[in-house]
């Protein structure tokens, strides 16, 4: 395995940016998100939300962010969720149950321009709707490709959720296609940014689907809310 290979100890990058767990946190969690997990169902209207008071969790972020890719690494499962390589094929929320204690929202990306105006005005519509008026949805986890970093819509959707008193909490996903010298400083910008906003969890997680960095700590942030 080459030095670019080895998954990172990320308590080595920043202190304060990145919280612990421990070995048996994390072991829970996994054996948590092997338990059954199905798909309920696709909403395209707030009328057609389940009603349930299970906790509730969402994973939002620019279109192609890799939404799909790490639910279906979470629940250790190839197909749970449909992934694509084409931009904006998320056009609803995508509720999945696990086990009865979490309900996973899979959300539509934003930001993907070439789908008709008409449909972006309708996804992101949905977007604010669902945010702003969902008693159990306990955070948000926003995902931030590590290739580009926190954009400018990401920043209005932060907006949105310090405005509306909504937790979230960044996930840096496809971090192995950042070379090494690189993530410091991908940090440290992320760092500084959720810094100065009211509703950000401060603490940063950070994965890779493909590598299956940090699922372990993802699970255990996530079942800490349950």
């Amino acid at each position: 395995m080459s030095d670019d290979e080895v998954i990172p100890n990320l308590a080595d990058f920043k202190l304060d940016a990145f919280d612990t767990y421990s070995d048996e946190e994390i072991e829970a969690a996994r054996v948590a998100f092997q338990a059954e997990c199905e798909f309920v169902k696709g909403v395209v209207a707030m009328e057609g939300l389940p009603d349930t008071s299970m906790t509730e969790i969402a994973l939002a972020g620019r279109s192609n962010v890799g939404k799909s890719s790490l639910i279906n690494a979470l629940t250790d499962r190839k197909i749970l969720a449909r992934t694509s390589n084409t931009p904006g094929r998320t056009r609803e929320l995508n509720f999945f149950n696990l086990s009865q204690e979490l309900q996973m929202v899979d959300m539509p990306g934003y930001g993907y321009a070439k789908a008709p105006k008409t449909e972006i005005s309708a996804w992101n519509a949905l977007i604010r709707d669902y945010l702003r008026g969902r008693t159990q949805l306990k955070r948000v986890f926003m995902l931030i490709d590590s290739r580009h970093g926190i954009k400018s819509n990401d920043i209005e959707i932060m907006k949105m959720l310090d405005k509306s008193a909504v937790s979230y909490q960044i996930v840096l996903t496809k971090l192995d296609k950042v070379p090494k010298p690189e993530q410091q400083k991908l940090f440290d910008d992320t760092h500084e940014t959720l810094s100065k906003r009211p509703a950000a969890h401060p603490f940063i997680l950070a994965t890779s689907s493909a590598k299956e960095w940090g699922l372990g700590e993802l699970r255990a942030e996530m079942m800490r809310l349950v």
